[in-house]
């Protein structure tokens, strides 16, 4: 059986999407089966797959799997592919609001642009001097200097793979300010790998400036580049608490085909 897929990029982070509300394809996705049409040698090649599904509360729930095909947390990326592609598909109007694993999002799509209301955020904890956030996915953050000589890779895997972390799994971002830009470079967990962007992973960043700066409550924007392009995040921190946040970028439709379906699936 074929069935069709649409891929996805959102700032270089890219996606397969199977739009399951017409024809449920799939019943519980096959974790081998994830793992090859992510596989950017023997299948489409993705840094995750996303299904949109009929939801009861929503305009459409969204459900992800990291590369690794596992059932992941919440991906800001993936929320604003899906719902460009949701809106392009007239699953959604140009303002919508979806299901995802954490909750329910709003979105706004004008062209190619996407926001996409993330989960209020908690000022969360410090290991050593890096954030510990939680944007709908766990963050460690530290800032660093000379972001773009960093041996990423090296460096990400011994926190991501430490006592701490190892079981549950935490994202890595680096984080250099850069005049009035926020450059992130981001390490995912599920990806095993540094990626072109992380939605989540920007949002902590820029909230974890904030935090660094010492900001006083009030409304906040912050300007962010990543390997895959540029993002803006907007917030309102209120005490301890950050509410309000909106993940602002790009989101475009690669391409779209068919792919054959394992019979036993």
């Amino acid at each position: 059986m074929r069935i069709p897929f649409y891929k996805y990029q959102a700032t270089a982070n890219d996606f397969v999407i199977i739009n399951q509300i017409l024809v449920p394809y799939l019943k519980e996705p096959d974790t081998a089966w994830i793992r090859q049409w992510c596989d950017r040698r023997l299948g489409v090649g993705a840094d995750g797959l996303m299904i949109i599904e009929r939801s009861s509360t929503a305009d459409f729930k969204m459900t992800y799997y990291n590369a690794d095909g596992r059932l992941s947390t919440m991906c800001g990326n993936g929320g604003r592919a899906m719902a460009h592609l949701a809106y392009n598909l007239n699953i959604a109007k140009d303002s919508m609001v979806f299901e995802a694993i954490d909750g329910l999002h709003e979105a706004h799509v004008k062209g190619d642009i996407v926001q996409l209301k993330m989960m209020d955020c908690q000022v969360g904890t410090t290991d050593g001097d890096a954030y510990i956030l939680d944007t709908g996915s766990p963050h460690f953050v530290h800032f660093v200097a000379d972001l773009d000589r960093i041996a990423m890779v090296d460096k990400a895997q011994k926190i991501r793979y430490n006592d701490t972390y190892r079981e549950e799994g935490i994202n890595v971002n680096f984080v250099e300010p850069k005049g009035s830009i926020l450059h992130v470079r981001t390490y995912e967990r599920g990806v095993e790998d540094e990626t072109y962007s992380c939605g989540t992973g920007v949002t902590a960043a820029a909230i974890a400036s904030v935090l660094r700066d010492g900001l006083k409550d009030g409304s906040h924007r912050i300007d962010v580049s990543t390997l895959g392009g540029n993002l803006q995040v907007r917030f309102d921190k209120v005490g301890q608490r950050f509410q309000n946040i909106w993940l602002i970028g790009q989101a475009i439709k690669v391409f779209e085909g068919s792919i054959m379906l394992p019979e036993d699936v």
